[in-house]
């Protein structure tokens, strides 16, 4: 097919790229967020705008190897989304949104019609969608999608010269065009005077701070030592692949007035609707002030009511009475000791094993 069918749903339209499109192109990949997930140049130009509209883009669909269109939304360009044609009814799908436009939904609108004319008119039995690592705007896109997530490749996708981690994942015609795993948020929770919040990329400095202290190294054994920046990030980084993956949520746990980085509180080891663990530490300059304890009723509540487990654990290394004050303050009962249940910095050792069922959750004033 030479020429781009127009595409559209009353809201959003998919549309052959125009030469009035090249100022809105030079915008988008002259954006922070495209320049570091996509491989466009840098610098990129007007010129590098106009010859994608006026020759890479036409060029595409003459030689059936990229169809490619312009999303318009409100009667603005809103970005550009595309088929690779990779032959054997298969097909790459690509996309990149104009600032303006993220967080409107008018991109998942826009990938919809590419994926309906895909498996329809183009006849595709399979669509694959590749993202960098860490492009989590991008994963959770193609997730509403109901593309499936088939892993990651070390060293594979090229940009600029380097090779960097992948993610994969693949749509066929039949599968549903909604999620098919759970993607779990991380909800604001306020009480007591603590604010718990999602963690943030600027929340490194302060892990790193806690994370090189004496005292945290010692308990939590399986900590790198040393630990470095690039360390507290991959940890950061983890805290949304949790999410992504459905298994659990941490929060930043803070004091409303600066937002500092406390300490951290999480659950995970999930059996819906029957139980799950809580674990946490805290920042040196946090200790002592009964913040942890707040935040560990806060967290059992929250586990309790709106994830609707009825039994929630927590573990500690039998020597480290700090954190076991935290868990008993909260009304949770010591069923056993694992002997040699625990890696602290020296070797393993014995770990305290507590349980709280819902029915026995203490009063809170």
């Amino acid at each position: 097919m030479s020429l781009p069918p127009t595409l559209t749903d009353g809201v959003v339209t998919l549309r052959g790229h125009r030469p009035d499109d090249a100022p809105g192109v030079l915008e988008q990949c002259q954006d922070p967020l495209s320049m570091q997930w996509t491989s466009v140049p840098i610098p990129y130009s007007m010129a590098d705008a106009e010859t994608y509209v006026n020759e890479v883009t036409p060029l595409g669909w003459l030689a059936d190897t990229e169809w490619a269109f312009a999303i318009e939304a409100e009667g603005r360009f809103a970005g550009t989304c595309s088929l690779r044609n990779e032959g054997s009814r298969r097909a790459e799908i690509a996309y990149g949104a104009h600032p303006w436009v993220r967080g409107t939904g008018h991109v998942e609108r826009a990938l919809r019609l590419l994926l309906d004319y895909g498996f329809g008119e183009s006849d595709l039995t399979t669509v694959i969608w590749w993202a960098r690592q860490g492009n989590w705007a991008s994963r959770k896109t193609a997730w509403r999608l109901g593309f499936r997530l088939e892993g990651s490749l070390r060293q594979w996708l090229t940009a600029r010269g380097e090779v960097r981690d992948a993610w994969v994942g693949t749509l066929l015609r039949d599968d549903p065009r909604e999620p098919q795993s759970r993607w779990l948020e991380c909800p604001v929770l306020e009480r007591d005077g603590l604010r718990l919040r999602p963690m943030r990329v600027d929340d490194a400095d302060r892990i790193v701070e806690a994370c090189t202290e004496e005292r945290t190294q010692h308990w939590l054994g399986s900590l790198p030592s040393p630990y470095g920046r690039d360390d507290a990030l991959t940890y950061i980084e983890s805290r949304t692949a949790q999410l992504a993956e459905g298994s659990g949520v941490t929060w930043a746990v803070t004091a409303p007035d600066d937002d500092v980085l406390l300490g951290t509180i999480g659950w995970f080891n999930w059996t819906p609707e029957v139980e799950c663990e809580i674990g946490y530490w805290t920042h040196p300059d946090a200790r002592g002030r009964g913040l942890m304890t707040r935040a560990m009723g806060l967290v059992t509540d929250h586990v309790l009511d709106d994830l609707g487990v009825r039994r929630v654990t927590a573990f500690a290394a039998v020597g480290n009475a700090a954190s076991r004050r935290v868990i008993e303050a909260n009304g949770f009962r010591e069923f056993g000791v694992e002997r040699l249940g625990i890696q602290v910095r020296d070797g393993r050792t014995d770990m305290a094993l507590y349980d709280l069922l819902a029915e026995e959750r203490p009063a809170r004033d």
